[in-house]
């Protein structure tokens, strides 16, 4: 029989399905000896009935006819290997997927052989054959409408009281292989768009509901091995964790979309239910309690990681009750929520908490030169307490508060998180307004928009109070809805809040909001980044023009802005001039692009870890050119953001480009124009006059000194060292060999040979600038480069004099340059004054003192 199978016949045609079948139906049970047959026939069948639902409805005809799926049925209960079952659940599969004819899909679910196939008791210790299962199921989820669903289902009295297709793929919701996870969940959400009310009362009835529950019991623990990840990276930044913490991520995000999914299915009853176990689960008892600055350390979930799940879930789940309750339990005490907290999993070990820095000297806190007696002139100007804006890590009334102290003392990655809670609070649309108002972040011109609708509509037409934020019908409305939210929060979770402050209104608390981010920017240990997500923050809730914003505030930016020019103008002085206007510029389009974004520059989950690590760090002393250049970047960013918000504060439009002033040509006295360099600068091999060069010796390679002539020039803000061969036949003449950037080269001459003058050279470009090497979650792509070290060798000590001069003559022009490039840029509207640091072009090119970084 088996021989005649293989025999020479047309593939594709009716003959060899007739042929197929007729073996098929002369196997009494399949063993070893002909499994083979079988699963070839199981196969070749679903290709043949694929291809005639394609040319010719006579094979599904001839299909039914014999009654095939019987066969497949009896070919199951005989047979004895996984093999053959495998390739029938596959058989199946293909069929239920490529059959386009509504007749033909309606005839394989219209009998009770697919729903045998659904609760056979197959072997589910092969993981391969169940995936096979997993994957059959699907196919017939993908098929599903309200016509087909009721072929799956056993009904009494108009009830749904069995749906083998449903119950038997949730019993894998989480199998530990994600293909089987997605697969199941890919199924239940074909089945609840289906939209059919009698399976919609099934499916959230116990003990189908708690499908439901264990979901969220499961992106539970997903959470707390996130913290777990999360708190060891903290503990140990070099530990590779950082693959762990983004799959990690990746799968909860998924599970919210996912969630998410489930609820836009529209099921009566659902949305509620994943609201109510999400806040008794995870909200309640691990997220909020962690937020407190005086947090336990039995905290099952960290600060950070908790921000970041606060963040997603509010992100992801559109859901209005759920966004209301989590803002509305910002302004209870961290104690009501100790009970909750208490509550503690299976097998529990304690994580780290992220701990927050405190200030040494707590009667002052110094942010950037400004004091807590700024602060405090800042606070009583708006009636705002002091505890409020600067923390001292004392326990606070609310998680809100906690929240802000965050920014005013926490340390980067708290800060950000802080941040970016707030962020994602300020763009949920399910938000009422009321609880924006309430958290102090609702931007002012939807402010300004609310209440004019009040004034149109007639609630108050008096111009005078149209404005008055700080009116009693306001705050009386204001106080009102946000009660209301809190009682809810009493009666549905039994989380008792108390009420807000009486005379507390929502321009206090948006006062309150402002005061901690002009806070923030005038802390100097926070990474320019990091500020630039505040600056986007603030930007959001910023007034139209400056008669709007406190005076305070613009003084404390103003502070701040002029301490950063100092910074600044010290960079022109420094190892890197020659890129600072570049850099500025770049970084002012930068800027301005997160500025006017429609979402803060950083992501959540940047949160999760460590600050990205400097390219030098653990690697270059401290004196190194590169970390004096990663140096200089960060003073532009907080240079380039602050004297932003200068501009938005005032109500003004940011321009495309920083206003610095245009280059200068080169003077023509200058050395540069004597020895016959361009604006081009200097190219290797090509000639020059030796006008004013030096002579001199240095050896490349151990034992080998050349002989060259030594000249130090600039053009403009670049500037460089010039090391020509003398052409032996053009007197005065030179060929160009060696060229090194002259800023941040540092000469000096050696102590106890006065002809030897010391060099450091440093890299043409800061890797920095190089996407290509930059540093991904604290890993460094390339090697750091290093700077180099000349020695030159003159004739005498007074041609070793010369050249120093040369180097100071010329760095000074340069700097000089430089500073008068960004003068226009430092004196910008609004009476900040360039600082007295900032030299005159002439008197800096008048300067002969030696740079202070000279060794």
């Amino acid at each position: 029989m088996w021989s005649s199978f293989w025999r020479s016949r047309d593939r594709f045609s009716l003959d060899e399905l007739r042929y197929l079948i007729d073996q098929l139906q002369k196997v009494q049970i399949v063993n070893d000896v002909n499994k083979d047959f079988v699963i070839e026939a199981l196969r070749s069948i679903s290709e043949l009935i694929t291809y005639g639902d394609q040319h010719d409805s006579n094979y599904f005809e001839f299909f039914m006819e014999r009654q095939v799926m019987g066969e497949f049925v009896r070919i199951l209960k005989v047979s004895r290997t996984v093999s053959v079952s495998r390739q029938l659940l596959q058989t199946m599969s293909i069929m239920i997927q490529n059959l386009k004819s509504e007749h033909a899909i309606y005839y394989l679910f219209s009998n009770e052989h697919i729903n045998f196939l659904i609760t056979y008791a197959f072997d589910f210790k092969n993981e391969e054959l169940l995936s096979y299962y997993i994957s059959f199921l699907r196919a017939i989820s993908v098929k599903l409408d309200k016509n087909t669903i009721s072929l799956f289902v056993k009904t009494q009295n108009e009830e749904v009281v069995s749906f083998p297709l449903y119950v038997e793929a949730i019993r894998f919701a989480f199998h530990e292989e994600n293909m089987i996870r997605t697969a199941v969940r890919a199924l239940a959400l074909n089945v609840y768009h289906v939209g059919d009310e009698s399976v919609n009362r099934f499916v959230v009835k116990a003990p189908r509901a708690d499908y439901f529950s264990n979901l969220l019991t499961y992106f539970r623990k997903q959470c707390i091995d996130l913290n777990g990840l999360v708190s060891e990276t903290l503990k140990n930044p070099d530990s590779d964790t950082t693959t762990a913490i983004l799959a990690a991520v990746d799968e909860i995000e998924d599970d919210l979309y996912y969630i998410s999914d489930v609820i836009s299915a529209g099921i009566p009853d659902v949305g509620r239910l994943i609201t109510d176990k999400i806040m008794q689960l995870l909200i309640l008892p691990l997220l909020l309690p962690s937020l407190q600055l005086d947090a336990a350390n039995d905290i099952q979930i960290g600060a950070i990681t908790s921000l970041y799940l606060l963040c997603c879930i509010l992100r992801i789940v559109k859901i209005k009750d759920l966004a209301n309750t989590i803002a509305a339990a910002l302004f209870c005490s961290p104690e009501a929520f100790i009970a909750d907290s208490e509550t503690k999993l299976n097998g529990y070990v304690p994580d780290h908490v992220h701990e927050i820095q405190q200030p040494e000297n707590e009667n002052v806190i110094e942010v950037n030169g400004c004091s807590k007696q700024i602060m405090q002139s800042l606070s009583s100007s708006s009636q705002v307490r002091t505890e409020d804006i600067i923390s001292k890590g004392v326990s606070h009334s609310t998680l809100r508060d906690a929240l802000l102290s965050y920014i005013t003392v926490g340390d980067d990655l708290q800060v950000l998180g802080s941040l970016s809670m707030l962020a994602t609070l300020l763009q949920t649309k399910e938000l009422d307004e009321i609880m924006l108002d309430a958290l102090g972040i609702l931007p002012q011109r939807k402010q300004h928009k609310k209440l004019l609708l009040q004034a149109l509509v007639g609630e108050d037409s008096r111009e005078d109070q149209l404005f008055s934020l700080g009116s009693s019908s306001i705050r009386d409305e204001f106080n009102c809805e946000l009660d209301g939210y809190l009682q809810t929060l009493k009666d549905q979770y039994g989380v008792a809040c108390s009420s807000l402050e009486v005379g507390t209104t929502p321009s206090a608390h948006r006062f309150q909001v402002l005061h901690t981010l002009v806070s923030l920017f005038c802390r100097s240990n926070i990474s320019p980044e990091t500020l630039w997500d505040g600056g986007w923050l603030f930007r959001q809730l910023l007034p139209y023009s400056e008669a709007e914003f406190n005076s305070q505030h613009l003084k404390l930016l103003k502070d701040s802005y002029k301490n950063c020019t100092c910074a600044l103008l010290e960079e022109t002085r420094g190892t890197w001039p020659d890129l600072l206007v570049s850099i500025l510029r770049d970084e002012w389009k930068k800027c301005k692009r997160a500025m006017e974004a429609s979402s803060p520059p950083k992501e959540p989950k940047c949160i999760l870890f460590p600050l990205e690590k400097s390219s030098a760090d653990d690697v270059l002393p401290s004196e190194s050119s590169i970390i004096a250049g990663e140096k200089m970047c960060k003073v532009v960013k907080v240079f380039v953001l602050l004297h932003q918000l200068h501009i938005f504060s005032l109500g003004r439009a940011l321009p495309d480009q920083p206003p610095t002033c245009l280059p200068s040509d080169i003077p023509e006295n200058s050395r540069a124009r004597t020895a016959g360099l361009d604006a081009s600068g200097p190219k290797l091999g090509a000639e020059l006059r030796l006008v004013d060069a030096v002579p001199c010796r240095i050896a490349f390679e151990r034992g080998k000194e050349r002989h060259f002539c030594f000249l130090a020039i600039s053009v403009g803000t670049s500037g460089w060292i010039l090391l020509a061969e003398e052409l032996p036949l053009k007197k005065h003449y030179g060929i160009i060999r060696i060229v090194a950037p002259l800023a941040g080269s540092n000469p000096a001459i050696d102590e106890k040979h006065s002809r030897w003058l010391h060099l450091r050279i440093r890299p043409s470009t800061l890797p920095v600038l190089d996407p290509a090497k930059s540093i991904t979650h604290g890993k460094a792509k390339t090697k750091a480069l290093v700077d180099g070290r000349w020695t030159l060798a003159f004739r005498d000590d007074e041609s070793c004099k010369t050249a120093l001069s040369m180097i100071i003559e010329e760095f000074d022009l340069q700097s000089s340059e430089v500073k008068r490039r960004l003068n226009s840029l430092l004196n910008i509207e609004g009476g900040i004054d360039v600082p007295d640091s900032s030299l005159h072009p002439s008197e800096a090119s008048s300067s002969t003192q030696t740079p202070s970084n000279s060794s």
